[in-house]
């Protein structure tokens, strides 16, 4: 994702001069609450994540400098881990998927026009879409396409970026901003990541860079 960083820090400086007219970003400055000092992951929930990742065939390295906190889970944001850098107010959130059952049931009825399925290596692009939609409330926002060359150095096979302007919610801790990206393997599993700040500034792309190469698809 270094990268990526690179590619869209343009974007976002851009935004952030259109913001002014276009969307009207809200000149308060809100923190996330304080939490009580722990431990830098829990070895179950840390468990179930790799699990899952595996089954997607992707690979995680737990980023040095990071802390585990509570990954959300309802009915608007099921994610699968969740990761903190402590006093930068700056947090991911991450949900891997496998396509392999969606491939399962796509072949099986494909050809039946009552049980028709989309295509489930289009899905990221929906899914990341309806997330951004809800981190939002709208569909004010701005995405790109990652670039093949990009997308090589994950073993990907499609992706995009989008540049969100958060709604002010207990559930994403009232932060003000956030770059999310997908990332997707043909016949293989989905990648969504969600990166959180309250200042879009280079301290916001150093800290992304921290955690840039903790995910990717096996080749």
């Amino acid at each position: 994702m270094t990268i990526i960083i690179k590619q869209f820090k343009q974007v976002l400086l851009t935004t952030m001069f259109m913001a002014c007219v276009v969307t009207g970003f809200s000149q308060v400055k809100h923190k996330p609450p304080a939490r009580k000092s722990g431990k830098r992951h829990s070895s179950g929930q840390l468990k179930d994540f790799n699990q899952l990742a595996a089954e997607a065939n992707i690979v995680f390295t737990f980023p040095k400098g990071l802390k585990e906190i509570a990954v959300p889970d309802n009915e608007d944001f099921s994610f699968d881990y969740a990761m903190e850098l402590p006093g930068r107010e700056f947090e991911v959130w991450f949900q891997v998927r496998s396509l392999k059952t969606d491939w399962v049931n796509y072949e099986l009825y494909h050809s039946d026009a009552n049980k028709q399925t989309e295509n489930p290596d289009s899905l990221y692009n929906k899914n990341g879409r309806a997330q951004a939609i809800t981190f939002t409330g709208d569909q004010n926002f701005v995405s790109r396409n990652i670039p093949p060359n990009i997308l090589a150095r994950y073993n990907a096979s499609a992706g995009k970026t989008y540049l969100l302007n958060l709604q002010d919610t207990p559930e994403t801790k009232h932060y003000k901003y956030a770059l999310l990206i997908t990332l997707e393997k043909d016949h293989t599993g989905t990648i969504i990541a969600v990166c959180f700040t309250n200042d879009k500034g280079p301290e916001f792309f150093k800290n992304i860079s921290k955690v840039s190469k903790c995910l990717k698809f096996k080749p």
